[in-house]
């Protein structure tokens, strides 16, 4: 059976115990005070870089061949910072191929997969969407449909003081369309479905 002065001795500790695991508690929720969700914009400009082949015109044998292309692609994610390293959102951009104009538009995902402590991190990042051709104007008896896209990739984010940071990044972009052609002498109908297999570099900015 507790004696008195041992009752009271242990209430005295335990209540210098609580105090004591509140103020490291009070201490470290202010050094890491609680993440809240917030806005963010990533937008980007580069190049689409990419080989094709094609078949050559009226030639005898049948012989194909093949080109380098680079197309010019703009792109901005606007979406929410979920968690310290998670961000979802939405994409849309601008895709300049050689005969289409595709403005894609993505749900998108940034996710932080390395840090650094000089504020350098390592991200992933996924669209995938769909490529519309609100701004293509087709030349006579042509129609260019656009398709499915998908753009998977990295790159790296190099933040500032101020919360903002320059990004560069790689992908690889599959974007699919059609393109329905003049008729023919006898045809009934005439289209070319196609893909779009590119290696994306951007350069942009964070906010």
């Amino acid at each position: 059976m507790l004696k008195a002065s041992d009752f009271y001795r242990t209430r005295v500790e335990l209540v210098l115990l609580i105090l004591t695991v509140s103020g490291s508690l009070s201490r470290l929720q202010a050094q890491n005070p609680l993440f809240k969700p917030h806005y963010v914009n990533m937008t980007e400009v580069g190049g689409l870089f990419g080989r094709v082949v094609y078949d050559i015109p009226w030639s005898v044998p049948a012989t194909q061949a093949v080109e380098n292309r680079l197309s010019l692609t703009i792109q901005t994610f606007n979406g929410v910072q979920l968690k310290p390293r998670l961000a979802v959102g939405a994409t849309v951009g601008v895709d300049w191929y050689n005969t289409a104009l595709l403005t894609p538009i993505a749900a998108g995902v940034r996710y932080d997969l390395v840090s650094t402590p000089k504020n350098v991190h390592l991200f992933g990042t996924l669209d995938a969407g769909y490529g519309f051709n609100w701004l293509q104007v087709n030349a006579t008896g042509y129609d260019t449909k656009g398709g499915m896209m998908l753009n998977p990739g990295v790159g790296l984010k190099f933040g500032f003081k101020s919360g903002s940071a320059m990004l560069l990044s790689i992908t690889y972009k599959r974007q699919e369309a059609r393109v329905t052609k003049p008729l023919s002498w006898g045809e009934v109908e005439k289209w070319e479905d196609r893909v779009y297999n590119r290696m994306a570099l951007r350069l942009g900015f964070m906010f």
